[in-house]
């Protein structure tokens, strides 16, 4: 029978909470007195602005937790399946609490952050938290998934800098993209074998058949949705990136 702790769902009401304040009060707030070209954006852009500092906000506090628990929780890290997952399910928490919130802005403002891959992207980690939280299975790849918020900061900011108008061959923006490329590659991309391998040497395990058929095309499932996605925005950067690569040559062979 599934059950949430107390504690897991206060954490989770808290971060909704939390990053709805953010959206609809602290960004604007902030981005006023410190941003200058923030006043100038249209509704829809200030919507989105808003929408990407919650985005950045969570990827620091569930990313940089997410690193704690892989360095020094070793009980996880010791069971990949069956693991206590008592600090794990502190940072799902969060995360679930920030994707329900998500999820509620992008259908109250579909006109200007509705994208359906996110919607697919929220529901299938939504789904995949659910055996963690509820049943404390797959403490280790939960978190290990969380891993790739870590490239959300770079992926927000090449945005911020767009709308301020920031020109692509601008320092700023060519040091963001290439942080932003290497980050994206390292966390989401070439981690994957890292990944599979260790799901892969489950397979068969005694841990593993206890799991259930539930859990286990859950996982499954939801692993390959979310890596075929993560496949798919690394490709877009990575021809992002290479036109900007292109664009400096041009500028320097102007110049030369």
């Amino acid at each position: 029978m599934a059950s949430f702790s107390i504690l897991t769902i206060g954490i989770a009401v808290a971060s909704f909470t939390v990053f709805q304040l953010v959206f609809h009060v602290l960004s604007s707030w902030v981005s006023t007195r410190i941003i200058p070209g923030f006043n100038n954006l249209n509704q829809e852009r200030k919507i989105e602005w808003n929408s990407r500092t919650a985005s950045t906000v969570h990827a620091l506090v569930v990313g940089g937790f997410c690193l704690y628990i892989l360095l020094y929780d070793d009980a996880v890290n010791a069971d990949r399946l069956w693991g206590d997952p008592s600090i794990v399910k502190l940072n799902i928490a969060i995360t679930t609490g920030y994707l329900i919130s998500d999820l509620l802005l992008i259908i109250c403002y579909w006109k200007a952050i509705g994208d359906k891959f996110f919607v697919i992207h929220h529901l299938a980690a939504l789904y995949a938290y659910y055996f963690v939280l509820s049943k404390g299975l797959l403490a280790y790849f939960g978190n290990f998934r969380l891993l790739a918020e870590l490239s959300t900061p770079f992926v927000n900011q090449r945005w911020f800098f767009e709308v301020l108008g920031y020109p692509k061959s601008s320092k700023a923006n060519i040091i963001n993209g290439v942080l932003m490329t290497v980050v994206f590659f390292v966390v989401r991309i070439a981690i994957m074998p890292i990944y599979y391998s260790h799901v892969i040497s489950s397979f068969g395990t005694e841990a593993f058949q206890r799991l259930g058929f539930a859990a286990q095309s859950t996982w499954i499932i939801s692993s390959v949705v979310l890596d075929v996605m993560n496949v798919m925005w690394m490709v877009k950067i990575a021809k992002g990136c290479y036109k900007v690569i292109c664009l400096i040559g041009q500028e320097e062979a102007k110049n030369s």
